[in-house]
């Protein structure tokens, strides 16, 4: 791996949870991804092949218990990756926004990586289960990509009836959002940032 590279791998053990995550952000959205609960690795997949990240996860955790621990581990290890993988920010655009639709459902999200956490989430969502995902944890797994890449995320569902539609159209709005947000600007030479850093 050479300094231009932009990876992050993370390794978390718990007495909960133990979770293995590699990112690239710079790849063509190759993915392995194995958490034991179906449909946040569907989640996941979708993130990877909208964002053209590299992603690899393997999470094992207490999921006879609840999933909440391995998807907050999970979100966490994401956002410690994708910080790692920035470095110091040097040339990235900083800001991304992506309004995407899946069938009916309409998603919003926006991000800064400002350094400066804050996770605004206007999702209303009627279903408490998906397969063996607590439909609530969904907020707790970006709650903890927040907090740990530091980055400002506003995620808003516009309209939508179907609670799959409605998860999946936020997961393909937060990967282009992403995507654009890490993308290099060519002109810059430091960070886009009046204070001269993020």
């Amino acid at each position: 791996m050479n300094d231009e590279t932009r990876c992050g791998e993370v390794q978390r053990r718990t007495a909960e949870t133990e979770v293995l995550l590699q990112l690239e952000l710079d790849g063509t959205g190759k993915h392995q991804i194995d958490t034991e609960i179906p449909f946040l690795n569907h989640m996941l997949t979708l993130f990877a092949v909208h964002s053209l990240c590299d992603l690899q996860v393997t999470a094992r955790g207490d999921v006879e218990v609840d999933d909440h621990h391995s998807v907050e581990d999970i979100g966490i290890c994401l956002g410690e990756a994708l910080r790692l993988a920035l470095k110091d920010k040097r040339g990235i655009r900083r800001y991304g926004e992506a309004c995407l639709p899946m069938d009916e459902s309409l998603a919003r999200v926006v991000i800064d990586l400002s350094g400066r956490p804050c996770l605004v989430y206007e999702v209303p969502l009627e279903r408490e289960q998906l397969g063996s995902l607590a439909v609530e944890n969904i907020r707790e797994f970006f709650q903890a990509v927040t907090n740990n890449a530091a980055m400002n995320l506003h995620i808003d569902l516009l309209r939508g009836s179907n609670t799959h539609h409605k998860i999946e159209a936020i997961f393909k709005a937060f990967a282009r959002a992403l995507k654009m947000a890490v993308e290099l600007e060519p002109r810059l030479e430091g960070v886009w940032s009046s204070k001269g850093n993020l």
